[in-house]
């Protein structure tokens, strides 16, 4: 099948679209041909040498996609050949096809194509993974996005909408100011052009409670000084460093949670468990349009290098697809 193969993993990597083994659908398994892959800023990591696999894993990048079922091994129920799904992955999306648990799919909501559908599973289960299991944010409470307009930041506006918090995120340029607006952000800081903490002190005088964040080092000082009694800081990714030094008082004042999330390498129990969680509650209100992923381009597989230059430069709005 064809594949994106990366040559000399590294800060010099390549990608070439080649053969590789086509996957074996396994007990518990389906085998997806893919129609499109999401891209994530994990996939670029992957690539430099710092992000692998977790054990057992495909060696490929791409953790979303959506296709159609072509197998169904044995044990693996509720699903059919010919079905329409899109599936959270630990690896292998960016092929023709590729193996998952049965247990991390999903239908295609009513009205949605595969290219939307494939911008769904990592960044719109990362945001109730972590917003509602992790933090258990509530009606009423502020929530802080870091990277609003991401593709995990445009699913997590949306979905602490509809639990009812207000939510405000940070974001780096002004043309996305009024993009995350549009999906329900109350109050959206751009910080190239000032420190997000004074932005948000204005919008909470009295703190956030809740944080979601992706940057780490650079922000860990600002976003305690931001957060309430009883505030809540989920970290997600270290883009700017994962060692930071912290001042345990302003922890133990504010009796703060600092709580660590990752979703790749958990179990593929827990993950199934989140996807059917995530689809119950959620699932519907794609098809009545009143959550919405949000598609900022799409490639063909052989422009996946523009894919990722795009994604590195952080140009777009919600998520980056490869069609196939």
């Amino acid at each position: 099948m064809k594949a994106v193969l990366v040559h000399n993993v590294g800060p010099q990597s390549e990608l070439r679209i080649g053969e590789a083994a086509a996957p074996v659908c396994s007990p518990g398994e389906v085998l997806i041909d893919v129609k499109a892959a999401g891209v994530n800023r994990a996939d670029l990591l992957q690539r430099a040498g710092k992000y692998p696999p977790p054990p057992g894993a495909s060696e490929l990048l791409g953790l979303e996609v959506s296709g159609v079922v072509s197998m169904v091994g044995e044990g693996s129920s509720n699903i059919s050949v010919g079905d329409n799904v899109c599936a959270l992955l630990a690896g292998g999306g960016y092929a023709e096809k590729v193996a998952v648990p049965a247990i991390q799919t999903m239908p295609i909501p009513f009205g949605l194509s595969f290219v939307e559908a494939a911008a769904i599973p990592e960044a719109f289960v990362t945001a109730y993974a972590n917003l509602e299991k992790e933090a258990n944010l509530r009606r009423g409470e502020r929530v802080l996005l870091h990277g609003g307009a991401s593709g995990v930041g445009t699913a997590a506006i949306q979905i602490a909408r509809k639990i009812g918090a207000h939510v405000a995120c940070t974001v780096g340029s002004d043309s996305k100011v009024q993009r995350c607006k549009d999906l329900g952000a109350e109050c959206v800081v751009n910080y190239k052009t000032e420190d997000f903490a004074n932005g948000i002190r204005r919008w909470a005088p009295e703190g956030v409670d809740l944080i979601l964040d992706i940057v780490g080092k650079e922000y860990l000082s600002r976003n305690l000084s931001l957060l309430g009694q009883r505030g809540r800081l989920v970290q997600i990714a270290t883009m700017s460093g994962a060692i930071a030094e912290i001042n345990l008082s302003i922890l133990m004042s504010k009796r703060i949670r600092l709580i660590g999330s990752v979703l790749r390498s958990r179990s593929i129990e827990e993950k199934g468990a989140l996807v059917a969680e995530f689809f119950t509650q959620y699932g519907e209100m794609f098809s009545q349009k009143e959550l919405r992923p949000v598609v900022s381009a799409t490639f063909p597989l052989k422009d996946v290098e523009f894919a990722h230059d795009m994604m590195r430069r952080s140009d777009h709005v919600g998520k980056i697809v490869l069609e196939l």
